[in-house]
């Protein structure tokens, strides 16, 4: 079995308040759920209306696979929702 957690730090350029940071993030993990097949969580940067740090994990039997998928993360946040900038991302192979 291999686990892997991919940590995004995101910035929401023209976020003013909580609400609408939820407004923007809930469809963001809705979606990485549904296009990658993984859990997605907002793990910090709760009080912040302009940035957020996101995490995302698999489980698979091959290491590769997990790195393959969660590698792609970045990316296709990236072309999928341009109202986000993806600031910095962590992979961990556990």
């Amino acid at each position: 079995m291999h686990v892997g957690i991919l940590s995004i730090e995101l910035r929401l350029p023209g976020c003013n308040s909580l609400k609408e940071k939820r407004s923007r993030l809930k469809p963001l993990l809705t979606a990485l759920h549904r296009e990658f097949n993984l859990s997605a969580a907002e793990i910090d940067r709760n009080d912040s209306h302009s940035l957020a740090l996101i995490a995302c994990a698999v489980v698979a039997n091959e290491a590769a696979h997990v790195q393959r998928l969660l590698g792609a993360v970045p990316a296709w946040i990236e072309s999928h929702r341009p109202d986000l900038q993806v600031i910095d991302h962590d992979l961990q192979l556990l």
